[in-house]
């Protein structure tokens, strides 16, 4: 007797879709793995405690982390378990929401983001992702969020230098641009980053977001040097109805990542790949099951030339 645990011979299946594994799962240490990075939201009933152990298990290096979930157990408490386990944490989610019109609104959305901020500089992230915000209810006024979104990075940007921390913004499809994100394209949000330093603004290139802008390969490659997190999911069809929950495991949709991927290294990225999933089918899957499929996907669908 070796006292190890007898292997399974079931055979993986991938989750949400039920299908088959095509490969096996890389175990930890896998070289594959060396830039993978789960985004807590994917394992969304994961505690960052729970989605620390669970890197861990399986071999990822790296933890995006989300803000709620911190703040539960404190930002110090969350920055010791990253640590002591070994891992990095590949960004903060999320900061931004800067579109309100009335200052009394407008001022507690600052002072939130400097906490933000304050956090990611705890956990030593990255970068913070800002999600700058979509309209305030019942305005159309879209190039007068925009300006107030811009002001707000301007207001922000030299308090996250002093901390050491990188805004990274996302551009977001535009369905969201009524509701989240008023910078729809990577064109747009290199606009408003290259206004600052390098170190101080940096852009998410979230292949959900910008997989369809026929101009994204030359985004990209502009964004050379900025570029603060690369994040991958897929884009599936038919939306469900709350299009929020609409990302998809890689494989399951119409996203071409190895050119995106390509793309984002010729640009100098070195960074972390993270997936961020939402996804109510995979969120109801079990969150060790999801994150094998992660790493099977990954190097099945995102790493291959």
């Amino acid at each position: 007797m070796t006292g190890r645990p007898a292997r399974s011979t079931v055979p993986a299946v991938d989750v949400p879709s039920g299908r088959p594994a095509e490969v096996p799962t890389p175990a930890p240490g896998d070289a594959r793995l060396a830039r993978l990075s789960l985004n807590q939201k994917t394992t969304e009933r994961w505690s960052v405690a729970e989605a620390v152990a669970g890197c861990v298990r399986a071999g990822l290096p790296a933890v995006g982390l989300w803000r709620e979930p911190v703040q539960r157990i404190g930002a110090p408490a969350a920055a010791r378990l990253v640590a002591d386990a070994g891992l990095r944490v590949s960004s903060l989610c999320r900061g931004g929401f800067l579109t309100a019109a009335d200052p009394a609104s407008r001022r507690p959305a600052l002072d939130d983001n400097r906490r933000a901020i304050d956090e990611a500089a705890e956990l030593a992230a990255a970068c913070l992702v800002m999600v700058v915000g979509g309209l305030p209810e019942g305005s159309r006024d879209l190039a007068g969020a925009r300006h107030r979104m811009a002001d707000g990075i301007a207001e922000l940007a030299p308090y996250a230098a002093e901390r050491g921390v990188r805004l990274a913004l996302e551009p977001m499809h535009p369905i969201f641009c009524a509701d989240r994100g008023v910078l729809s394209t990577l064109g747009q949000a290199l606009d408003l980053a290259e206004r600052f330093p390098t170190e101080q603004v940096g852009v998410v290139v979230d292949t959900f977001h910008v997989w369809w802008d026929p101009d994204v390969l030359g985004q990209i490659d502009r964004a050379r040097g900025r570029i603060a997190g690369f994040q991958v999911c897929d884009w599936i069809t038919p939306l469900p109805p709350d299009t929020l929950l609409s990302r998809g495991m890689m494989g399951d949709g119409h996203i071409d990542f190895p050119l995106l991927r390509r793309a984002v290294e010729r640009a100098g990225y070195p960074g972390d790949v993270e997936v961020e999933i939402f996804n109510a089918d995979v969120w109801a899957a079990d969150p060790d099951d999801v994150l094998s499929t992660v790493a099977r996907r990954y190097v099945t669908h995102v790493l291959p030339d």
